[in-house]
């Protein structure tokens, strides 16, 4: 018998060309690799009463967008701001909160996207997880690009996906298996936080 409380992680992103959503599902499987918890993708570009009660109703929101010139995409942004109303009631207070970014550049300054979302999980009062791993691949002479994160973020999830390169191949292997670590790792702290005595509570 499984007494692992259960946990939903909603996976909110926007995607511009199909990288991006190829990253979200990779997220959502790792997710879904810990015993007692699911997983959903809520695509932030479509602004509905399904997405909102999506968000209320998790435990963990782990926020995704592509990396356009230098931030996070427009139309990620549009929902950043529309969850002015969720802040106000603090509706995501203490909900446990990660972040993953797509670029064609293998830098494109994808730290300042992932910055600006566990910014947006700060001000709604969310507890963020970082990544958790060592940087791989260029950080040691004999890594390989197929390494967990391969492009050294510590923040985050970060994969890339050549300009010229369809989401039938791209992020690569590396980068989809380090999404799905972020998402279990996700996954894996909410169920912890969620088996945590309330506070004030002797047991």
């Amino acid at each position: 018998m499984n007494d692992q409380p259960s946990i939903e992680v909603a996976v909110a992103y926007h995607s511009g060309y199909g990288h991006t959503e190829r990253h979200a599902q990779a997220i959502m499987a790792g997710a879904r690799q810990n015993p007692g918890s699911s997983a959903s993708l809520f695509n932030v570009a479509e602004l509905n009463d399904e997405l909102w009660a999506g968000l209320s109703a998790a435990d963990a929101i782990i926020f995704g967008a592509p990396t356009y010139m230098g931030s996070q995409s427009a139309v990620f942004q549009v929902f950043a701001e529309a969850s002015a109303s969720v802040w106000a009631v603090q509706g995501w207070k203490d909900k446990v909160a990660a972040g993953f970014t797509n670029s064609a550049g293998v830098n494109g300054d994808k730290l300042n996207t992932l910055t600006s979302l566990s910014l947006l999980a700060a001000q709604h009062g969310m507890h963020w997880v970082s990544l958790g791993l060592p940087p791989g691949w260029l950080y040691s002479s004999n890594g390989s690009i197929d390494d967990l994160n391969r492009l050294g973020g510590f923040l985050g999830a970060m994969a890339q996906s050549p300009s010229d390169a369809s989401s039938a191949v791209a992020p690569p292997e590396a980068d989809l298996r380090t999404a799905e670590y972020l998402g279990r790792r996700v996954a894996e702290v909410a169920t912890r936080l969620r088996s945590l005595p309330a506070a004030g509570v002797r047991e």
